[in-house]
C-alpha cells in the first residue's frame, strides 16, 4: 500500500512541527518521505491531495465501551472499531465492564486477538477488583503480561479505602495507572444533578459531592502510595479544584472529561430525553466553567468520550430508569473543535495534547512521530467543515446521542494506522 498525499499541515506539539505544504509518502505503512512537493513517476502510488486539511498523531479515546463480550447487540469491537475510525481516533483503550469482566488473561487476549485486523488498536483496561466487586483483586500481575494497559472497576469507585490501597500497591509496582468513577455508593441512587432542576423536574437527585468524596479519598491514597490515580469523566468544579491543589503537591494524578460534561448542563433535562442521562450527571453552567478554566490551564490532562452504547429499546424507559451514557466517538473531536477550539478555549496545539499526546503518556503508550522510517499514525482533521451529526449514518451500533442534528464546526475526516488510510467513511486502496 503506497499513498503519496499532498499540501498537508502537519502538526506534533512534542515534535515542536507546525509545517504547511507538506507532502507525505507512505509505503508500506511507514513514513519513507517528509517535505515539500515531492515529485514521483509509479503509477502504483495513490497520490491524494490534502489541501488545507491538518495531520496530527493519531488520537487516542482512553474511555471507551465496546460492550463485547456479552453485548454485542449494542456495540461490537468490530463497530466500536468503524466508529472509532470514523470518528478520528487510531486507538481506544475499552473499559472492562462487559460480561463477563475483564478480569482474566483469557478475556484480555480475546479482545486483542478479535481487534488486530482492525484499522484501529484496542488496548484493553482490566478490572481492578474480580467481577468488579471491589472484595478480591484481580490477578494484576498477569493481566498486565497480556495486555492490559490500566485497572479500574469502572461504572463504579473501588468500594473500600483497604481494596484501594491494594489496588494502589500492586499498580504502582507494575506501573500503570488506576482509572477512578467518582461516585460515593451511598449517595449514588439519584438520576440527575441535585439542585434546583431536580426538584423542578421531580428526579431523583444525585449530589456533586458524591464525585468530590471519592476524588478526594483517591487523591489521599494516592498520595500516600505514591500510585498513579486517573479521575475519569470529571463533572464537578469542586473536584476539578481538588485535582488542581493535588497536582501542586506534585502528587501523582490526572483526569480526563467528555465532550458533554463541557457542553451540555441539567437545564435540558426538563425535556426527559433520556439520552441526556448520564452518569456522572450533566452538572451546571458554573461547573462547565470550572472545567473550560481547568481545560486551559492543565488540570484536566485529556478529553475522552465516555462511548456508552444502548439499545432503543433500553433508552425508551422512564427516565429514572434508562441505563446512563451515551454514544460519542463519531462526535467528539467535533464537538471539541467546535466549543473549544473555535471559540478560542484551547490552541489546536492543546487540543492534540488531549487527544494524543497526554492519553497516551498516561497509559504508558507510544506516541506516534513524523519522522522518516517510521511507522505512520496520524488524524487528519479539517477545522472548518460545516456539518450537522446525523445519528442513522454513524458506524456504531447503537445511536443514543444527544447530539443528533446538532451543527458543528470541524471535524476529523480520516485516518491512517496499521498501514491503511481510513477517509471520508471508507478504506483507500491502491
Amino acid at each position: 500500500m503506497r499513498y503519496l498525499l499532498k499540501n498537508l499541515t502537519i502538526i506534533h506539539p512534542e515534535q515542536k512541527i507546525n509545517e504547511k505544504n507538506i507532502d507525505l509518502l507512505i509505503v508500506d505503512g511507514k513514513i519513507v518521505e517528509l517535505k515539500k512537493n515531492i515529485e514521483i513517476d509509479d503509477n502504483s502510488i495513490r497520490v491524494i491531495d490534502l489541501s488545507d486539511k491538518i495531520i496530527a498523531p493519531g488520537f487516542i479515546d482512553m474511555h471507551v465501551h465496546l460492550r463485547e463480550p456479552g453485548r454485542e447487540d449494542e456495540e461490537t469491537i468490530e463497530t466500536g472499531c468503524r466508529a472509532a475510525a470514523a470518528g478520528g481516533f487510531t486507538a481506544v483503550a475499552c473499559m472492562p465492564n462487559t460480561e463477563p469482566t475483564v478480569d482474566s488473561e483469557e478475556i484480555v487476549e480475546f479482545i486483542i486477538n478479535k481487534s488486530k485486523n482492525f484499522i484501529v488498536d484496542v488496548y484493553p483496561i482490566a478490572a481492578a477488583t474480580l467481577g468488579r466487586k471491589g472484595e478480591i483483586l484481580s490477578p494484576m500481575c498477569e493481566l498486565k503480561e497480556s495486555g492490559a494497559v490500566a485497572f479500574s472497576d469502572d461504572g463504579v469507585a473501588i468500594k473500600t479505602a483497604s481494596i484501594l490501597r491494594r489496588v494502589m500497591d500492586y499498580s504502582k509496582m507494575l506501573n500503570l495507572p488506576v482509572i477512578e468513577h467518582c461516585e460515593d455508593e451511598s449517595l449514588s441512587n439519584g438520576s440527575m444533578n441535585e439542585g434546583l432542576n431536580s426538584t423542578l423536574f421531580g428526579l431523583a437527585p444525585l449530589p456533586s459531592v458524591s464525585e468530590d468524596i471519592i476524588v478526594m479519598r483517591d487523591i489521599l491514597m494516592a498520595e500516600y502510595t505514591g500510585a498513579h490515580i486517573h479521575i475519569a469523566h470529571i463533572s464537578s468544579g469542586n473536584a476539578v479544584k481538588l485535582v488542581r491543589e493535588a497536582k501542586s503537591k506534585n502528587i501523582r494524578v490526572t483526569a480526563e472529561v467528555t465532550p458533554h460534561h463541557f457542553t451540555l448542563t441539567d437545564d435540558l433535562l426538563k425535556s426527559y430525553d433520556t439520552n441526556l442521562k448520564m452518569n456522572p450527571p450533566l452538572r451546571t453552567q458554573k461547573d462547565i466553567e470550572e472545567i473550560s478554566l481547568a481545560l486551559k490551564d492543565g488540570t484536566i490532562d485529556c478529553i475522552a468520550s465516555d462511548h456508552a452504547p444502548h439499545s432503543l429499546e433500553e433508552k425508551e424507559l422512564e427516565f429514572d430508569y434508562a441505563p446512563n451514557g451515551i454514544v460519542g466517538l463519531e462526535t467528539s473531536v467535533g464537538l471539541s473543535l467546535s466549543e473549544l477550539y473555535h471559540k478560542k478555549i484551547l490552541t489546536l496545539d492543546d487540543l492534540i495534547m488531549k487527544y494524543s499526546i497526554n492519553p497516551r503518556k498516561i497509559l504508558n503508550l507510544k506516541v506516534p512521530l513524523f519522522k522518516v522510517d517510521t511507522e505512520a499514525e496520524f488524524t487528519i482533521l479539517d477545522l472548518n467543515e460545516v456539518w450537522t451529526v446525523d445519528k442513522d449514518k454513524f458506524f456504531s451500533k447503537s445511536k443514543n446521542t444527544p447530539f443528533d442534528k446538532r451543527l458543528l464546526t470541524g471535524r476529523a475526516i480520516g485516518i491512517f494506522n496499521k498501514g491503511k488510510l481510513f477517509l471520508n467513511g471508507e478504506i483507500i486502496k491502491n
